[in-house]
């Protein structure tokens, strides 16, 4: 049974759990979701545990699709990274001013109501993030909630998969020299701009160290299951109470615009 399971989990598909903010608003640490391990084919990084040793063979290969959130393995370190496929083999892609510039051609970011993200220091911030950076835009409604809203875009990628972000405040990341990527490379982002450490940040930063090869992509993410907020404890009646609402099989596949997709 035990073999049945790592099978099933290396060649079909693996729960994962979201424990950064690299991805809001889209994921939340505390998400569960399912990852398919199919889609793009296999690789070494797709044996559960990373038992295999680094290669460059994959096996019935295939290549995401703009938008795409897609689990993958940094250059120098055997951990799940989860972030936003925003480049393709052979795109030439920059960053300036926050903004994507892929082709020569600014992605277009749409500006958005402000999403309301819950005040929850333990399950929403890493370390001072939200006291640092989040608290300028804290809110309290009518019903007495505490709320961050924080401001959104909202990004369309050639194909036409549309997402939101969030993007906040200058920083380094702001700006990322043109580069073309390799074949069999993708370049990868977080939905959460200020506050992740994806393509744009060199490995020696807990980044991805630029694109990434695909043999190095382990599953897309697919669907959420449940979340939790961080308050469950031993006493059986939080395990309900410590539930979020409205998470559970959320899909995490980007929407498509049809219209940009057919320009």
């Amino acid at each position: 049974m035990l073999l049945a399971v790592i099978a099933f989990h290396s060649l079909i598909a693996k729960p994962f759990y979201i424990p950064s903010t690299s991805m809001l608003p889209n994921m939340m640490v505390g998400d569960r979701l399912v990852v398919s391990k199919y889609p793009y084919g296999w690789s070494w990084v797709s044996a559960s545990f990373h038992i295999l040793p680094r290669s460059e063979t994959r096996v019935l290969e295939g290549t995401p699709e703009y938008g795409d959130i897609v689990i993958a393995v940094p250059p120098t370190r055997d951990e799940d990274y989860i972030k936003r496929v925003v480049g393709l083999p052979g795109d030439r892609i920059a960053v300036v001013n926050g903004q994507i510039i892929l082709n020569g051609k600014p992605i277009p970011q749409a500006v958005e109501p402000a999403i309301r993200l819950p005040v929850d220091p333990e399950q929403l911030c890493d370390g001072l993030a939200c006291l640092y950076y989040f608290d300028p835009y804290k809110k309290t409604l009518d019903d007495g909630r505490e709320v961050y809203e924080v401001p959104t875009y909202r990004e369309t990628l050639p194909n036409g998969a549309s997402y939101l972000i969030i993007d906040h405040k200058k920083q380094r990341l702001d700006n990322f020299d043109e580069v073309t990527i390799p074949a069999g490379h993708i370049f990868m982002m977080g939905d959460n701009r200020d506050h992740s450490a994806d393509s744009r940040a060199a490995a020696e930063e807990m980044g991805l160290g630029g694109p990434v090869p695909l043999e190095n992509v382990g599953g897309r993410a697919e669907f959420i299951t449940f979340s939790l907020d961080g308050s469950t404890s031993w006493n059986p009646a939080s395990w309900f109470s410590s539930l979020r609402s409205g998470r559970a099989w959320t899909s995490l596949r980007p929407s498509i615009d049809e219209k940009d997709e057919g320009e």
